[in-house]
């Protein structure tokens, strides 16, 4: 062990005389521990809810969708969807199609998107139609004599007031074109089932159908509205939608699920920014503890700092000590910190510490997922501001004039 760090750690013990500057040394490793605690648990639970808005919104969209410019639909989708299948990264693919209706019960009428796809493919593609409350996926392969099959969410069901078995209108505003005007049309649908996706939005305004019965309904013969793609990497989207836009050639445009939800995620990125700021602000105050844990020990300890100089310690040698003290101060609450951080997100997740409404927030409990690239970047975080507190002290201190210190000594 050097010099230095002899001394500095041995200086993290004081005298009983100097209890106040020990009781000020604690409180600092406490106040490090504290602020590197609370940033790993908060970005933890950050990237918690992070990771499951991800997942259910990868579950609810596509990860790729390829549409038309000019919004006039997608023609010979099949053999185009085969092609560009085969694309890298592309693990399948399904057509459909999106249009806005009215769906009307008994005495409710509510607004909605109605989708028609094909009910093997869109598994593929999505999961959302794999979380049915109610009925089967295959009811939507089902014939009725005057109806069609449709699935609903939740909350539209709910809204309407339907059940499985019963029978709702939609109508659609894209109708035949008469003297008269544009006269919407409408055909009856029974309800084969009910998904849950967890997400308000789809499970109170979405539909699904069978590609054909949109078709139907909207009058739309081998076409559709887009195609949507299912990839490896779901980070590697705006790179196989280039791909796909070039393949598919002029006319085409892509979106991806990044783009689809850009407001969302960048509201979870700000609120990570922001809680880094917030709680930041408790390593700081802890900094302020060792800089004056620090001043004060250089104002105690001068006569120790005179003789040591005068036994041949050199001033940067003095500077070094002060340094390597804060440091340990800062080495000793970071290393707290992160073990209580850690073991909290770790205890949180097994054990469900934090419960919440599944009915509500579609969770049990609040999401823990530590990162281990965050500890590591905590840490520097906190050892630097800690030595940057013991700068001005160490000066102070190097700077002695030791003949001043000792003269009536």
């Amino acid at each position: 062990m050097g010099f230095e760090l002899f001394v500095a750690l041995r200086y993290l013990k004081a005298k009983r005389q100097q209890a106040a500057i020990s009781v000020i040394t604690v409180i600092s490793v406490l106040g490090v521990a504290a602020g590197v605690c609370a940033l790993v648990v908060a970005l933890s639970v950050n990237n918690g809810f992070k990771s499951e808005l991800e997942r259910k919104l990868l579950g609810a969209v596509t990860d790729v969708n390829l549409i038309r410019v000019k919004n006039d639909g997608i023609r010979r989708y099949n053999r185009l969807t085969a092609r560009l299948s085969k694309l890298p990264h592309v693990v399948a693919a399904a057509p459909a199609i999106y249009e806005e209706v009215l769906i009307s019960s008994r005495q409710r009428a509510q607004g909605a998107v109605l989708k028609g796809i094909e009910p093997q493919r869109e598994v593929q593609v999505g999961s959302l139609l794999r979380h049915l409350t109610e009925g089967s996926l295959q009811g939507l392969s089902q014939t009725f004599p005057s109806a069609d099959p449709i699935i609903l969410g939740k909350d539209l069901a709910q809204s309407l007031g339907v059940f499985v078995g019963d029978t709702v209108l939609v109508t659609s505003p894209q109708g035949a074109l008469t003297p008269f005007g544009t006269v919407p049309k409408f055909r009856h649908f029974r309800v084969v089932g009910v998904f849950d996706s967890g997400f308000y939005d789809f499970d109170s305004s979405w539909a699904f159908t069978n590609l054909a019965a949109a078709q139907r309904l909207f009058d739309l013969q081998n076409v559709v509205s887009d195609i949507e793609f299912k990839i490896d990497n779901v980070y590697l989207a705006p790179q196989v939608a280039r791909e796909l836009r070039r393949a598919a050639g002029p006319g085409f445009d892509t979106t991806t699920w990044m783009s689809q939800n850009r407001s969302l995620l960048n509201a979870m990125n700000l609120e990570r920014l922001v809680t880094i700021l917030t709680i930041g602000l408790i390593v700081l105050v802890a900094a302020l503890n060792i800089f004056i844990t620090l001043t004060m020990m250089v104002m105690e300890k001068n006569r120790d700092i005179a003789v040591l100089m005068s036994m041949g310690a050199r001033p940067e040698q003095v500077s070094r000590i002060f340094k390597l003290h804060g440091l340990a101060i800062g080495a000793l609450g970071t290393a707290l910190g992160l073990a209580l951080g850690y073991g909290i997100s770790w205890a949180g997740q097994r054990y469900h510490l934090f419960p919440l409404s599944p009915q509500v927030y579609s969770l049990p409990a609040v999401p823990f997922h530590p990162r281990p690239g965050d500890g590591l970047w905590i840490a520097a975080a906190a050892l630097a501001i800690s030595f940057l507190a013991t700068l001005y002290p160490a000066r102070a201190a190097a700077r002695l004039n030791p003949a001043e210190v000792l003269k009536y000594e």
